[in-house]
């Protein structure tokens, strides 16, 4: 296959909490029209990812990318989504013949979200990315295989992102109120002018079902009280601690390596990144710091424009990246 045929592009996907992202790219002359977004987040069922509602909210948003880049038609879709590893049966089975049947894509790619950040960050370089918002997981790779540290959601593990930060602080308000050790008055002032009362926040956190997302929603305000408050400090050199000990958890190798930190968890600025700078440079001093190259859907456009023209060289994997069609790979 070639991205050279008139009129061939090639369609990226980002699907998370908040809803789809998608974009296209006609690889012959790099013409890409602004992506869309759907704020609906795709259901899932007892298959894990519901690939009927997937396909419900991508067909409109690809016709509609299509008609505004002046027709053509798309030859591969490269998708990441979140939860895929552990949730993605559905649409292994359903999307890739749902996308030939509907647009004529010859090939698709279905890959975790942690893997198309990667190739947002690196492309298709060996080394270690660390995707943090809401959640924090690292993964590297030698280009052989996937290594993956954390990403186990915020009962059992996504130590350093955004709700375990915002956890932290809560309970270090909590403590406040308590009276007991290890409180911050600071925090508490900040919890109390977001969620009212203390003895009332349980009672706005344990019945919700985006429970996650309330939490990381308090993060900005532990970093915007850690240069006058030890505690709230404190927490954020523990993140970054965490976020260290998960990148070196999947570096590819001892010697000289590329690490990128992408995600929003990262616009908390100094408060986080200068300890963040200390961590790697104590935990990790072979490697090399580079900035993401792009997003999570800048990364699937990356793994669509390489499964179209037949060059992929990031690692199959069964559960964090598949490519279907022609002959799969």
């Amino acid at each position: 296959m070639t991205t050279g045929e008139p009129g061939a592009c090639v369609l990226g996907v980002d699907s998370g909490g908040s809803g789809l992202r998608a974009a296209l790219v006609v690889p012959r002359d790099l013409r890409r029209p602004d992506p869309v977004r759907s704020t609906e987040p795709v259901r899932t069922g007892p298959r894990g990812i519901d690939a009927g509602h997937f396909m419900a909210q991508l067909l409109p948003m690809a016709r509609g990318l299509l008609e505004r880049a002046g027709g053509g038609h798309i030859t591969a879709v490269a998708v990441g989504a979140a939860g895929l590893a552990t949730l993605g049966d559905d649409l292994r089975a359903e999307l890739p013949s749902a996308l030939a049947k509907a647009l004529g894509v010859r090939r698709t790619a279905l890959a975790a979200d942690a893997v198309t950040a990667y190739a947002g960050a690196l492309g298709d370089r060996p080394g270690a990315v660390v995707a943090a918002g809401t959640g924090m997981i690292a993964i590297g790779t030698d280009l052989t295989a996937w290594h993956r540290a954390d990403g186990w959601g915020h009962l059992l593990g996504d130590c350093g992102g955004g709700a375990w930060i915002g956890r932290a602080g809560l309970e270090a308000a909590m403590r406040a109120h308590d009276g007991r050790r290890g409180g911050s008055r600071a925090l508490l002032a900040r919890a109390e002018a977001v969620f009212g009362p203390p003895a009332g926040l349980p009672g706005q956190l344990y019945p919700r079902t985006d429970r996650p997302a309330v939490l990381a929603s308090f993060a900005p305000d532990v970093a915007a009280c850690a240069a006058d408050d030890s505690v709230a400090d404190g927490i954020l050199r523990a993140a970054a601690r965490h976020i260290t000990e998960a990148a070196a958890a999947v570096c590819p190798s001892a010697d000289a390596c590329e690490v990128a930190f992408t995600g929003g968890l990262f616009r908390l600025g100094e408060p986080l990144l200068a300890p963040l700078r200390a961590e790697v440079a104590e935990q990790l001093p072979h490697t090399r710091p580079v900035p993401a190259a792009g997003d999570p859907l800048d990364g699937a456009l990356h793994i669509a424009a390489e499964i179209a023209a037949d060059r992929l060289r990031l690692p199959l994997d069964s559960r964090m990246l598949s490519v279907h069609g022609e002959g799969d790979s």
